[in-house]
């Protein structure tokens, strides 16, 4: 009989008890976030911005699971009793590479008071009006959104986790990337070649470092960031300037996603966390590419994601349906003129040449067959895994990653 690692690789073997006490109440929550935004780190305060001053105020899209109903109220209250009106202050949802939200959508990541008494702009990284701030040391160079970088004062809403070549979410990349031109975000996003640009990596991480240098070209004042458990829950808030924000929650990070690994497995069940993390295959891909850390080569990966909105990039598909194999892709890649897109592929290719990958989902199987991965519909999921585990000695090492996106498996050395 095979033997089932009993050790689930995710948040519960990485959070400790102590940890766990820090969920607070919603109320606690927010009695903590008017604490951190009227004691930044290494910002200014608040109330040193000018009263007739134009405040661009950075958010995520709805691929990003970030609690805007409960971090921007008490950011909106701090400016409203500094005399800040809502006209001054304008949200812009940074789409990155994705297709903008409609207004129809705006509900989903804000609600209903600030959508009727803010102005929301979707950002579009093809047709927004662009400012050049130059290039980086590496570059890079830097097209963002003219309106948002024109505003006298600029801020980030997010995240901070895991991100499988980022390093880190959150920062300044809710700007550096979300709202910043197509070629901007190709030519940063090529370096994902780089062994360095991993998930918990910084300081060496060259795409990460070069985040850093455009939000400062940008000058982004202020980050209001997150760190929040597998659940959603909220853990600990930040704010204040951008690096310091991110110095400051990044320990917290790697003692909850951070999980010690002692080996390899023959088989990896992964879930990329839920919805949004598998609301297309775009993002679901990040659980697989944590769950091909620790796979054996000609290992199993079984990728479980739903896939609502299907592939979730044009270019992606296009790009995949245009070769004749992953091994084609991993091949003809550095050969080619990066783009947004076609990186998806390179990815889910490096995994898909050394292991073998089942995709359990509710997209159509000719779908998931034209992409060169194997399809496996959720009535059939139990099925696959006992063949698997059939052609499978019975001392095969198992591995279960509920929430593959978050989670950083890392290997101990011996």
């Amino acid at each position: 009989m095979v033997k089932l690692i009993s050790a689930y690789i995710y948040q519960k073997t990485a959070i400790s008890k102590s940890l766990r006490h820090a969920i607070v109440s919603t109320k606690k929550i927010v009695d903590q976030l008017h604490r951190v935004i009227d004691m930044p780190l290494a910002a200014l305060s608040l109330a040193t911005i000018r009263k007739n001053a134009k405040i661009a105020i950075a958010i995520n899209d709805k691929t990003r699971p970030v609690p805007n109903s409960l971090l921007l109220p008490p950011l909106l209250d701090k400016l409203s009793v500094l005399g800040f009106r809502a006209s001054q202050i304008t949200f812009f949802i940074a789409s990155g590479t994705h297709t903008p939200m409609l207004k129809e959508e705006f509900s989903l990541i804000l609600p209903e008071d600030i959508i009727r008494d803010y102005q929301v702009v979707a950002h579009d990284c093809d047709n927004a009006a662009m400012l050049d701030l130059g290039q980086t040391s590496r570059g890079t160079p830097i097209l963002v959104n003219a309106a948002y970088a024109r505003a006298d004062v600029k801020m980030v809403v997010g995240n901070i986790e895991p991100h499988h070549f980022m390093g880190y979410s959150g920062g300044v990349k809710s700007a550096a990337i979300g709202l910043t031109s197509r070629e901007t975000i190709n030519r940063n996003h090529a370096m994902l070649t780089d062994i360095q640009a991993v998930s918990g990596s910084f300081n060496q991480n060259p795409m990460r470092q070069d985040v850093e240098e455009i939000g400062q070209r940008i000058k982004v004042n202020y980050a209001l960031n997150t760190v929040m458990d597998q659940n959603k829950q909220v853990l600990d808030v930040f704010f204040g300037e951008p690096l310091a924000v991110m110095q400051a929650a990044i320990p917290l990070v790697n003692r909850i996603y951070k999980v010690p690994v002692e080996q390899h497995y023959d088989l990896v069940i992964v879930s990329p966390g839920g919805h949004p993390k598998d609301i297309n295959l775009y993002q679901a891909q990040k659980g697989l590419t944590h769950a091909a850390r620790i796979t054996k080569d000609n290992g199993w990966i079984i990728l479980l994601a739903a896939c609502p909105e299907g592939v979730g990039s044009d270019h992606f598909e296009a790009y995949v349906h245009s070769k004749n194999s992953y091994k084609q892709i991993l091949a003809d890649f550095s050969t080619e003129t990066f783009s947004v897109g076609p990186h998806k592929a390179f990815q889910i290719a490096r995994d898909a040449v050394r292991t073998q990958i089942i995709l359990v989902t509710d997209m159509p199987e000719e779908v998931v067959k034209g992409l060169y991965l194997e399809p496996c519909s959720p009535k059939q999921v139990n099925a696959k895994i006992a063949h698997i585990l059939e052609s499978l000695p019975s001392s095969s090492p198992i591995a279960l990653m509920p929430m593959g996106t978050t989670t950083i498996p890392t290997l101990k050395t011996k």
